[in-house]
């Protein structure tokens, strides 16, 4: 894999190609390794490996971008030839902000003190050595009677960013992922886990919980389609919330297609949500910088259901100071959660974290899954959601189903497992009704992005139909 001198010295070559009055270059390189399992046994495994550098030119206010993974003089002149010659032929943009300098972007990132998320554990990690975590997950089914199916990976991954302005940062990191499902004849159970430590990892944990879930959920009844009080694991919050996060933005915003759109600073969800991005969070992953650079801030997104802050990146806060919504969204100015230029899509937050709110535990908010259990005389426990789809996107109403682990709670216990549901509920009624949540972990699903979320107890969950399965 590059390493940030290699990218030092590649970036420099590239500079010294160009003609263009300033140069950006971005770098990726890493190395992905995945075991794939099915009917209990390994039938697939795959290793990649690759770096590629994006090189953006500007011209007064034209800019354009081009990339390679090959990294001799010949190959970097023509990429450096492509982006200068596409730059050239652009309409001028009178939003093209210069690029920023290493002071306005929040200096070096090694005086940026975040959580470790490279480790040499994970990153060494064998063929064989995942080829014996499937095999101990694959008997936890054989003693169940039933099928597996999933993915172990690991990830290796450095990204860095180099301007002429002075601008030179690099982020690296390591990543382990399990996703298994266990399958019955006529159920299923799963779970999911990842981290940059391989050590956080247990597979022989995730492989007996979804193993349990199938053999608890065999058998399913039917119940009628109604509101429910739900019981829903990080991962059904996870997947179902990621709708929203997109519309914390300044082009959004701009746009008029946010949710967000004259609720700003209004109070939207219960009280009890509070809601912030935080790269430095010690369960969050990823860069501590932009597409641009930017050192990324944490946001106070919502606090005790207010709508308090939004992303901007630096053109976009500059668009939006100049707008009618100036006074209407709360602070304005770069926070660091921009794409790499050019795009349409301005900025998002990716580091959500929901956090606890004050007091929780003194007002009996905060409970296990096993205490949510059993203070609810009749509800639906939802392990995951899937197939998820926004209907109406300023309500923030969605549609799905639920999976791999649906149960009828009745007086304070898990009755039986039950067909699946398909659900319409507005995100906005759902954090509005939540009745109390757990301790804020990192958990992963399949229809959203990472996040550090609690299980959460809401009331009035609207199921609309049952599934034949």
């Amino acid at each position: 894999m590059l390493s940030k001198e290699n990218a030092a010295d590649v970036f420099d070559r590239i500079r010294r190609m160009s003609a263009a009055d300033e140069v950006e270059v971005i770098f990726n390189s890493s190395r992905f390794a995945l075991t794939r399992f099915a009917n209990n046994i390994i039938h697939q495994n795959v290793e990649e490996e690759n770096s590629v550098v994006s090189i953006r030119t500007n011209f007064g206010g034209r800019s354009a971008r081009a990339t390679t993974n090959q990294f001799d003089d010949e190959s970097l002149r023509r990429a450096v030839a492509a982006s200068e010659s596409l730059a050239k032929v652009q309409a001028n943009d009178p939003d093209l902000l210069p690029m920023p300098t290493a002071q306005e972007a929040g200096g070096d990132t090694r005086a940026v003190k975040i959580p470790a998320r490279f480790f040499e554990q994970t990153a060494s990690v064998t063929p064989g050595s995942r080829a014996d975590v499937v095999k101990r997950m694959a008997m936890v089914a054989d003693r169940h009677a039933l099928t597996t199916a999933g993915i172990y990976s690991i990830s290796s991954s450095g990204e860095a960013i180099f301007n002429s302005r002075g601008l030179a940062k690099w982020h690296d990191q390591t990543s382990a992922e399990i996703s298994i499902t266990m399958l019955g004849a006529d159920s299923s159970g799963w779970q999911k886990f990842n981290s940059p430590d391989v050590g956080n990892l247990n597979p022989q944990h995730l492989a007996e919980t979804a193993a349990e879930k199938a053999a608890q959920s065999a058998h399913p009844r039917e119940l009628a389609p109604g509101k429910y009080t739900v019981i829903l694991e990080p991962a059904a919050v996870l997947d179902i919330v990621g709708v929203i996060f997109y519309d914390f933005s300044g082009v959004a915003l701009l746009d008029q297609r946010s949710f967000l759109n004259g609720r700003v600073g209004t109070k939207l969800f219960g009280e009890n949500i509070n809601i912030s991005d935080d790269v430095m969070h010690p369960l969050q992953s990823g860069s501590p910088f932009d597409g641009e650079g930017m050192q990324r801030q944490r946001l106070q997104l919502v606090e005790n259901g207010v709508i308090k802050q939004i992303a901007f990146a630096r053109a976009t806060a500059k668009k939006v100071l100049a707008s009618e919504f100036a006074r209407k969204v709360g602070p304005v100015i770069p926070t660091g959660h921009g794409f790499a230029l050019p795009n349409e899509v301005g900025e998002m937050p990716m580091n959500i974290v929901f956090e606890s709110p004050e007091n929780a535990n003194a007002r009996g908010e905060i409970q296990s899954i096993d205490q949510m259990i059993s203070s609810t005389e009749r509800g639906v426990y939802v392990t995951r959601l899937w197939y998820i789809r926004e209907v109406d996107p300023y309500e923030k109403i969605t549609t799905g189903m639920t999976r791999d682990g649906t149960f009828l709670v009745e007086n304070g216990k898990i009755e039986s497992g039950i067909r699946n549901f398909r659900f319409n509920e507005s995100v906005i009624s759902m954090l509005s009704n939540v009745e109390s949540m757990g301790v804020p972990v990192r958990a992963s699903g399949e229809e959203s992005f990472d996040m550090v979320v609690p299980a959460m107890k809401v009331n009035d969950f609207n199921f609309t139909e049952v599934t034949k399965f």
